[in-house]
């Protein structure tokens, strides 16, 4: 079963995204901001991370650089879900150890379809 952690502030995204990718058959599993994100994350292991930039308390950039400087599960696919998409916050996200870049809102297939894509599942 491939394990994906949500990380958005807003109750209606995570909802959204946990519907849509357990009607697919992934696990998912939730988080309201960065840094309940980043303590969910060390308590299991997770094939994919999804997380907004801005949030209370850590914000999205906070988040991958907990995960990607961590001893746990570092290299896991981070992919950052936000309605911002200006070129400099990409490039930012990508230094930073980003996977990937989804503009919201998002369309169900295709959220799905980049999950599959960096976890390997069919």
């Amino acid at each position: 079963m491939i394990n994906i952690l949500a990380i958005d502030d807003s109750l209606t995204i995570r909802e959204m995204v946990r519907e849509v990718l357990s009607s697919a058959g992934f696990t998912v599993t939730t988080a309201n901001d960065g840094v309940h994100g980043v303590d969910v994350f060390q308590q299991d292991q997770y094939d994919a991370v999804i997380t907004d930039i801005n949030m209370p308390k850590m914000d999205g950039f906070g988040v991958i650089e907990s995960i990607r400087g961590g001893g746990v599960n570092a290299r896991v696919p981070i992919l950052v879900l936000t309605t911002e998409s200006g070129p400099a916050l990409k490039d930012r996200a990508r230094k930073a150890g980003a996977t990937g870049w989804i503009v919201k809102p998002f369309e169900d297939e295709g959220l799905v379809n980049v999950i599959r894509r960096v976890t390997g599942a069919r």
